[in-house]
């Protein structure tokens, strides 16, 4: 992507229309803004996962579209472009989900980049979203974590996208569906060992659940509990002093002076293989250097 800056959608093109994302409830109605109703009412387009789902929710903010779009996976090919073709003829759009804030997750994402390659002003309208609702309440580490979306049905597959994951110790962020929950479940607990994990469901609606505890408490509890519902699965990551241990211990068997060769039979220079060896042993330099001269190296 070429170099591209968007201060404000005031400085679109001439006679253009804006892409606006707009955040939607995630179960609770009240979770809508102010700002993304008003967004809303003021657009001529609106495009959405599923009509019928959202006519639901324009109906009861009385919000009244000149034009209701489908756009999903299935149609983003031919329905992408069409839409496209509106705003570039002065139309604004709003595009939305069937909750929580667009383009994760879903086709979205496609349509913001052919806005984009068009020209296109794209504007945020943030709401509610359910991977970080699940995160903030989770517990567990919240200043680092990743979001990995719908993890893949084949535990092969899924053991693969694990073990990318295995040497960060941030939170780990999923959503899972009733039908999978306890097969992706077991695969991270064989993955990860007996982490701490959180299930969350029905976030911000009338019987929302939390379940907390290890991997294998949680698979217990659904075992007398069926799934019910889409989950957000939060996942505890290696603490700090794991990932430390796991960093060091590559060189562990190596003498110091060892250890200074390993990094000089990757081209490092002496002078800078002796600071990484002395960073990785929590050793000053001089320390190192004094080793290295004492053994005669």
């Amino acid at each position: 992507m070429k170099l591209a800056v968007q201060k404000s959608y005031s400085n679109r093109p001439a006679g253009y229309g804006t892409l606006f994302l707009v955040g939607t409830p995630i179960g609770n109605l009240e979770d809508m803004t102010f700002r993304a109703v008003r967004t809303l009412q003021e657009c001529s387009i609106i495009a959405a996962e599923d009509t019928r789902q959202t006519r639901k929710l324009l109906t009861h903010f009385d919000i009244i579209p000149e034009k209701l779009f489908s756009y999903h996976e299935h149609n983003k090919t031919a329905s992408g472009p069409e839409l496209i073709r509106y705003i570039m003829e002065g139309k604004n759009l709003a595009l939305v989900s069937d909750a929580g804030l667009p383009a994760i997750s879903d086709p979205g994402a496609d349509l913001v980049r052919l806005a984009l390659d068009a020209g296109i002003a794209v504007v945020p309208i943030p709401g509610a979203n359910a991977a970080l609702s699940a995160l903030i309440a989770s517990g567990l580490n919240t200043e680092r974590f990743t979001f990995a979306g719908f993890p893949p049905r084949e535990r092969k597959e899924l053991l693969s996208l694990l073990e990318t994951f295995e040497a960060s110790h941030g939170t780990l962020l999923f959503y899972e569906s009733p039908h999978r929950i306890v097969k992706t479940l077991a695969t991270i607990q064989e993955a990860y060992g007996n982490r701490q994990v959180v299930l969350a469901r029905e976030l911000t609606k009338l019987h929302e659940e939390w379940v907390r505890g290890t991997a294998g408490d949680c698979l217990a509890w659904l075992e007398e509990h069926p799934p019910l519902g889409e989950y957000c699965l939060v996942v505890e990551g290696k603490s700090a002093q794991e990932e430390a241990e796991e960093k060091q211990a590559w060189w562990k068997e190596l003498t110091l002076q060892e250890h200074v060769q390993h990094y000089e039979s990757e081209g490092i220079n002496r002078k800078e293989a002796m600071k990484r060896t002395a960073a990785d042993r929590s050793l000053s330099k001089r320390d190192v250097y004094n080793a290295l001269l004492s053994s005669g190296e």
